[in-house]
């Protein structure tokens, strides 16, 4: 695999000022949310930030696209979160390491394209799902209660109910500045970094009026240490893999279809062309080195990926100024973020939450009233009460099943009496939609076909057949046989390509005999009509 790549190629003086312009601006935008996600998640806020700095140089290096800008996500919050709860911090570390490899073994074996059959309503349907428990997980902090998180939804919302009298008015004015200020920034189109703005100013005002009345970065985590983050390496086991395996796959499967969407929002932006199995490695790598630094999971990020395209950016080059940006802060204004509300950081995620909720296409799956809408509100509904990975694997077989449910239908045999008009010993069938498991009954109907008493021939005519599989003709096969059984003779015609290999491997067609296949109908019946003649 091909590393330093055409991505790199052109680089200018001019395209390089204009990556420097957009990785500075992102990298402005990546802070509070690499915070933001982290806290959310249940981990210290610099925990965030190491792990923007390595997914943003790992990706924009070795990645697939152009314009992919690599961190923590909001996607990510209910899945780390219940890592944490359940495997603990070392867990988490664990976790992502082995989804890292997952993603660098399917990057090996180009499995990037799969990814692009996964049905849209299972994809908006858990993203919604997402934003739900992403907005929601944020009520508490917005209000300034406390209380113990639980691993579920409707236990933190019953969690939320007893502990409404404990509210902090002094948090929910915090929180309420951080919405108000990005309100004016978006309304009057203020150019300013929005979310970095929205944590300065509740910050100063909470700093200087009531200092002692909100949780802050500070008095929750600790102080953010302005230094690079030091090497551990990761103790694995065959015992440890067995156990962390599950995990391991939900944050390799997110990772993999967050990094892969973003990435094609990118090209329809650009009119560019990602590597799908890059981008793979690309992610596969950033999620194997960050657990080694103390890092979460990264993924690459919609919104992110955008801005560093509208601010710009020509090469990958813009990534890896990003991540140096975000490098800095750590470095140099650390210790700044320890006087950041806890509250301020509300609005941010709610906002994310808002913004990822695809709301738009929620409300259009589900006012079709069909399978896609079942499909969409069974994978939301799922993802919010019980988990990522059992809502995925639902709904996924729930479109499976619709779909072959739907093909089924479709499938359906005619009589095409027009063409034997004055010949009734003659019947032509055709077959029209695809021939496949589940539309198998259709053979038991033609058995109990209500053919003419005078019918001598049967002509299955497969213009209209785009595909059999074995199932299909193995019955069909069988069907040959006992019409064959019962005095009929049967002809093939109009046989497709494709069919007729699957026909010819399952012995159909010497059961049939070559003298009764025609390349057309009309031949077919020609020939029916001159045996006829000869009986």
């Amino acid at each position: 695999m091909k590393f330093i790549d055409s991505r790199f190629d052109n680089i200018t003086i001019s395209t390089l000022k204009k990556d420097i312009s957009a990785g500075v601006t992102v990298g402005i935008v990546a802070v509070p949310l690499a915070m933001a996600f982290a806290i959310a998640s249940g981990l210290a806020p610099v925990i965030g930030l190491y792990t923007a700095v390595i997914a943003g140089i790992l990706v924009s290096m070795f990645g697939g696209s152009r314009f992919q800008i690599s961190g923590p996500t909001g996607a990510f919050i209910p899945v780390v979160a219940a890592v944490l709860f359940k495997y603990g911090y070392e867990g988490l570390l664990i976790t992502t390491f082995m989804s890292g490899i997952i993603m660098l073994l399917l990057s090996v074996f180009k499995v990037g394209r799969i990814i692009k059959f996964m049905p849209i309503s299972v994809t908006v349907g858990f993203t919604a799902g997402i934003a739900v428990v992403i907005f929601t997980d944020q009520i508490d902090e917005f209000l300034g209660i406390t209380y113990k998180k639980m691993p579920h939804f409707h236990e933190n919302m019953l969690e939320l109910a007893k502990n409404l009298t404990n509210i902090n008015i002094y948090a929910v004015l915090t929180a309420i500045l951080g919405f108000f200020t990005i309100f004016l920034v978006v309304k009057f189109k203020i150019k300013i970094p929005v979310l970095l703005t929205a944590l300065v100013v509740p910050t100063i005002i909470s700093t200087i009026f009531y200092p002692t009345e909100v949780s802050t970065i500070g008095s929750t985590f600790g102080a953010i240490p302005n230094k690079l983050p030091e090497f551990n390496m990761i103790d694995i086991s065959f015992e440890k893999i067995k156990y962390y395996l599950p995990p391991a796959f939900t944050i390799a499967f997110l990772g993999i279809l967050e990094s892969l969407l973003s990435a094609s929002v990118a090209d329809t932006m650009t009119n560019t062309k990602m590597n799908p199995d890059k981008e793979l490695f690309g992610q596969g790598l950033a999620n194997t080195i960050a657990p080694l630094f103390g890092g979460m999971p990264s993924t690459g990020a919609i919104a992110r990926t955008a801005t560093n395209i509208q601010s710009g950016a020509v090469t990958p080059i813009s990534g890896i100024i990003h991540a140096i940006v975000v490098l800095l802060c750590i470095l140099l204004l650390s210790p700044l973020a320890s006087y950041v509300p806890l509250a301020a950081m509300s609005p941010i995620l709610m906002r994310v939450a808002y913004n990822m909720s695809e709301r738009h296409h929620v409300w259009k799956i589900l006012k079709t009233k069909t399978g896609e809408s079942l499909v969409l509100l069974l994978t939301l509904l799922l993802t919010v009460f019980v988990d990522l990975t059992v809502a995925v694997e639902v709904g996924v077989i729930l479109a499976i099943l619709l779909f072959i449910r739907q093909m089924a239908i479709q499938t359906e045999t005619i009589e095409e009496t027009e063409r034997t008009k004055g010949c009734p010993q003659v019947t032509v069938l055709t077959f029209k939609g695809p021939l496949f498991f589940g539309a198998t009954t259709l053979l038991d109907n033609v058995l109990q076909h209500k053919f003419k008493e005078e019918t001598k021939i049967i002509v299955f005519n497969l213009h209209l057949l785009p595909v059999i599989d074995i199932t299909a003709s193995e019955l069909l096969h069988q069907s040959i046989k006992k019409l064959q059984l019962l005095g009929y003779y049967v002809y093939l015609s109009h046989i497709p390509p494709r069919v007729y290999v699957t026909l010819q491997q399952e012995g159909i067609l010497n059961t049939v005999g070559e003298n009764r296949i025609f390349y057309t109908t009309s031949e077919a019946i020609k020939t029916a009509k001159e045996r006829l003649e000869i009986l």
